[in-house]
Formats: C-alpha cells, structure tokens, sequence
C-alpha cells in the first residue's frame, strides 16, 4: 500500500490527451476510446478524475492544439491541472489535488508514453504513491526519426518494466482497461 497513510482513496489521472499531443499517435482511437471508458468508470463508482494538459512552445494556451480531444468530456467538478513539465507533479497543484481529495493512489491513463506517463510514474512513486498503468490506454507518437523504437514498442516496455516497479511501501504495476478497479 502506498506509504501515504492517511490517503485511502483512487484516483483516476488523465495526462496530456491533447489534440496536437494525440494527433499522430500510435492506436490514437482505440486508446482514447479506452481513457473514455475508464473515465466513465471512475465516475460511476465516484472515482476523482484529474485531468493534466501540457503547455509550452510546441503547445501554447487557448490553442487547438493545446485544446483536450473532443472525444473526451471533462466535467466542471473535475480537477484540471496545468504543467510544463513532464512529470504531472512538477511545478503544479497536483499534490494539492490529490491530497484534499485523500488520494494515495493513481490509475494513469494518456499520452505521451516516453515522455510526460513516464515522469509522472516516476514521480508518484517517489512521492509516496501506488501509480498502476493502464497498459492499453496509453500512446506515443512515432520518434525513430530520433532513435527511439517504434511506438508499439516503446509501449510494451513501458508496460514491461512498471508491472514489476515497486519501492518500500509503494506499488506500481500494469492492467488492462477492462481489468481496472476503482
């Protein structure tokens, strides 16, 4: 259990699904099809989503680019966290977030892979968190131009290696969307 005692509660952590974040991404569709499902989970069973959007040169504020995917529906209530870095927690009012609501720990769904689902992992751990990925609702786009692996594959050893992280008194780990329980 997370090493956050006093935090009982799950979350649901939506990161970065923004349209020039997603526009090219590996199984966009089906992965935001994924994110949707599980937002519609978490708040049947009165799961707090949080919802992160990146800003910066390649992503200004109030652009279209910048702008959430039409097909997901953040509701007024729901916390929506800025940032600038990759790691949700950097710089922003995320721990904030998830304190008031007594969250210890986070179901992790979005975008990129390599990028902004990994740092946050990362940083939820070393926080205190549990941090669980949802193995098949997160993408990439494609970097090989940079020497990065295809986008499939990126994903599967991201899967590969958190469905073993864990630190004393936290747990990371993978599932499948149809597998999360809130």
């Amino acid at each position: 259990m997370t090493t956050l005692t006093d935090r009982p509660h799950t979350a649901l952590l939506v990161i970065d699904v923004q349209n020039g974040v997603v526009a090219d991404a590996h199984d966009r569709d089906g992965v935001i099809a994924n994110i949707d499902a599980l937002v519609g989970r978490a708040r049947s069973a009165n799961v707090p989503v949080v919802w992160v959007q990146h800003s910066g040169a390649s992503l200004p504020r109030d652009t279209e680019p910048w702008e959430y995917v039409p097909e997901l529906k953040r509701q007024d209530d729901e916390p929506l966290v800025h940032k600038t870095y990759g790691d949700s927690f950097e710089d922003t009012d995320l721990e904030a977030v998830l304190a008031e609501r007594k969250v210890g720990r986070l179901v992790v769904a979005g975008a990129q892979t390599d990028m902004c689902i990994r740092s946050t992992l990362h940083g939820a751990i070393a926080r205190g968190y549990d941090a669980t990925l949802v193995a098949d609702a997160h993408t990439t786009e494609d970097l090989t131009e940079y020497g990065a692996p295809v986008p499939a594959q990126v994903i599967a050893h991201t899967n590969l290696y958190w469905a073993g992280q864990r630190a004393p008194g936290r747990q990371g780990g993978i599932v499948n969307t149809a597998e999360v329980t809130f």
